[in-house]
């Protein structure tokens, strides 16, 4: 049924009864995209690509919260279809962080349905890992095909996998290189009179967006940015908690959020382009608002920020779920950049965007499971 979306309060700081049941929205969307797609034709249809595994992330998360098995099911569905009995991938590129991301969905299967093809499949994924392609310091290429670049949106797309396949499986090792990648990722990206960090680093200096003396890319772009907080909140979960690693990931990301929120927008969400709101050409994304307030929920929640960020959480949730619309009873998600490589100005707010793209609902499905768990 239709949620009320129109009647929200101006107030962050008093989410009560006027903003929308953040689980009801969750499930909302989580039935649209099951009416428009079975599992196995989730786009690109069949191949294990982060797409669908950022889709699939966010619906276990509603899962844990709501208990709907068909939401296991249908995770289950695309998983099959996307791999063989033995636990091999059928269209899958070793040579992409992109395409290890899916394995995150793999433990949860693993628990729940207990077929040996599961843990298949993550042992052939950290084989690859092992064998990936990096540079001089060790640091991970994104692609084999972008030879010595490394990119925020691999934190998300290698780390949390990695993690919890070490700690399950007693992996010290593993767990170990996937810390030290996003200490290199600090130390190559970050501007810390910004507060925040560059889309990429160069280590050959060869790629034409990369300056002559950081290696940097020029921009700062909202959803790569965005991956970064939730990967590294994903992590601490696989590491001991009083750990030397998990504290320092800890303030981390209470300084890279801290940073963030100097440049959400009065209207509540962040832009494409993260320090030059109200430019021409700049507009407010919804995926990197939603991912930037997943973090912020669950970082108070876990005590890593004092309550006062909430006001900033439920700010982004309401203002998001404001430039939400409604096709019948089908939710439309949309103000979404598509996918992207890196660049400058004019490239990332020229980027198209689209509605109910998965980038898109994965992320605001991870923002109201986050938001739910404080209501």
């Amino acid at each position: 049924m239709k949620i009320n979306i129109r009647n929200i309060s101006p107030d962050p700081f008093d989410p009560n009864r006027s903003l929308p049941d953040p689980l009801d929205m969750a499930k909302a969307s989580c039935e649209t995209m099951m009416r428009k797609f079975a599992a196995p034709d989730l786009p690109p249809r069949q191949e294990f690509c982060y797409h669908a595994g950022v889709f699939l992330s966010g619906m276990h998360h509603v899962w844990k919260l709501c208990g709907d098995d068909r939401y296991m099911e249908y995770i289950r569905d695309w998983a099959e279809a996307a791999t063989r009995e033995d636990g091999s991938v059928i269209h899958y590129d070793p040579g992409r962080l992109d395409d290890i991301q899916p394995g995150i969905l793999f433990y949860p299967l693993l628990d729940f349905y207990r077929k040996k093809r599961y843990r298949a499949t993550l042992d052939l994924l950290m084989g690859d890992i092992e064998r990936y392609p990096r540079n001089e310091d060790g640091g991970f290429w994104h692609m084999s095909c972008l030879p010595h670049q490394m990119w925020l949106d691999g934190l998300y797309m290698g780390g949390p996998v990695v993690l919890e396949y070490a700690r399950r499986f007693h992996r010290p090792d593993l767990a170990a290189m996937m810390v030290t990648e996003v200490k290199r990722m600090k130390e190559h990206c970050e501007v810390r009179e910004k507060g925040l960090w560059k889309h990429a680093w160069d280590e050959s200096r060869k790629a034409p967006w990369a300056d002559p003396v950081t290696d940097r890319s020029p921009e700062f772009w909202g959803r790569a940015m965005g991956w970064v907080p939730v990967a590294i909140l994903d992590d601490c979960e696989q590491l001991p908690a009083e750990s030397e690693d998990t504290r320092w990931l800890e303030n981390t990301v209470a300084e890279l959020l801290t940073g963030i929120c100097r440049y959400q927008s009065e209207e509540g969400r962040w832009y494409q382009v993260l320090d030059k709101g109200g430019q021409a050409g700049n507009w407010l994304e919804n995926s990197c608002s939603s991912l930037f307030a997943a973090a912020l929920f669950r970082a108070v929640r876990k005590g890593i920020l004092p309550d006062t960020y909430l006001g900033n959480a439920w700010k982004a949730y309401g203002a998001v779920v404001r430039s939400l619309t409604w096709e019948g009873d089908d939710l439309l998600i949309g103000n979404v950049c598509i996918g992207t490589g890196v660049g400058d100005y004019a490239h990332y707010c020229s980027r198209p965007v689209s509605v109910n793209d998965l980038h898109g609902v994965g992320a605001f499905l991870l923002m109201c499971a986050e938001a739910a768990k404080l209501r």
